[in-house]
């Protein structure tokens, strides 16, 4: 009488997906879990806001230095019309340094969550683009910081100047000059989003260039947020930028759309 074998244990804890063993081909294929899915959300955001607080802290090291900077382009010091309002300032401009210093590595988390979606080939497409991303959006800061600063605070300054005397507080200032430069860096990470996309046969030039009236409705909509202010020359330095930027994504969809794909 043969004795019949004994069944193992089945383990029902979460599976731990490793995107970089699933680059090099070494990694289990079976697809996951709900509960899978949610634990690898779960360490991902917990790691992305580890590395925000640790970007936080770095950034609060010197942020003195960067509030300083920051005020040059008005010329003189700020009001502040609250006892906390200056408290609230520094952590304002702390998080907006140490959001810039994390985001490679949140990007990074980002792309690994989805990468148990796609095959080999799709990973490495993933993967080759983060340095282009991280770069776009430094790009885009500088882009605002240099070019879209200086000629919205001229005319902010010298608009009415017979009648208004500038004067602003350092809560409105610093609210408009983060949400410009962070805004503009997320912004300006859109092309190689697309290129991704692109290559990987989700989107195609198409649907681009025939809903381009809607992307305009859009980046308006987008514009009107980012700027803290309602006039239109704000409005027209951040919309001008995304429509260029939306215009080279459709060329980087052309470019990158699998022909076998484009019937």
């Amino acid at each position: 009488m043969t004795r019949s074998p004994v069944s193992q244990p089945q383990d029902h804890r979460p599976r731990r997906y490793s995107a970089w063993q699933a680059l090099a081909g070494d990694v289990d294929d079976r697809p996951l879990t709900l509960l899978d899915h949610l634990n690898e959300l779960r360490i991902r955001l917990f790691r992305s806001l580890v590395a925000l607080v640790i970007g936080v802290l770095l950034a609060a090291v010197f942020t003195d230095e960067l509030l300083e900077y920051l005020i040059k382009p008005y010329g003189t010091e700020l009001q502040v019309l609250g006892p906390t309002e200056s408290v609230v300032i520094y952590f304002r401009v702390a998080l907006l340094a140490g959001a810039i210093f994390a985001m490679p590595y949140i990007t990074l988390q980002l792309f690994l969550f989805v990468a148990p979606g796609l095959t080999r080939k799709e990973k490495r497409y993933i993967y080759l683009a983060l340095p282009a991303t991280t770069g776009l959006f430094l790009v885009g800061v500088a882009f605002a910081w240099f070019i879209m600063v200086p000629a919205a605070l001229g005319f902010l300054q010298d608009f009415e100047s017979e009648v208004f005397r500038a004067e602003w507080t350092a809560d409105r200032y610093i609210a408009f000059l983060t949400s410009v430069l962070f805004w503009i860096g997320v912004a300006f990470e859109l092309p190689v989003i697309v290129f991704v996309l692109a290559r990987l046969g989700i989107l195609g030039p198409k649907p681009l260039i025939r809903n381009w009236r809607l992307a305009v409705v859009l980046i308006t909509i987008v514009a009107a947020l980012i700027t803290p202010t309602v006039d239109p020359f704000n409005m027209l330095l951040v919309i001008a930028p995304l429509i260029v930027l939306y215009l080279l994504s459709i060329g980087l969809a052309v470019i990158a759309y699998p022909r076998t794909m484009r019937k």
